[in-house]
């Protein structure tokens, strides 16, 4: 079954080790496109070009604006 989740974020949240102790910091991905999850491995970058008020889907490597939402 697919699902349609709306995410506006573009890039992850940074936990400080204050926060978490893990002696660095660590990135979360907050994009969803991360292969690594929870954490960060870059994928957010295929979102830096999105345009607000705009949908757009992601499988695999391509990107899709999605009209009539």
């Amino acid at each position: 079954m697919a699902r349609l989740i709306r995410n506006e974020h573009t890039g992850p949240y940074r936990i400080e080790p204050e926060d978490f102790p893990v002696g660095k910091p660590m990135f979360i991905c907050a994009c969803g496109l991360s292969k690594n999850m929870p954490r960060c491995d870059g994928s957010h970058k295929a979102c830096k070009s999105e345009e607000s008020g705009k949908v757009y889907t992601y499988e695999g490597d391509d990107r899709k604006e999605v009209t009539g939402i």
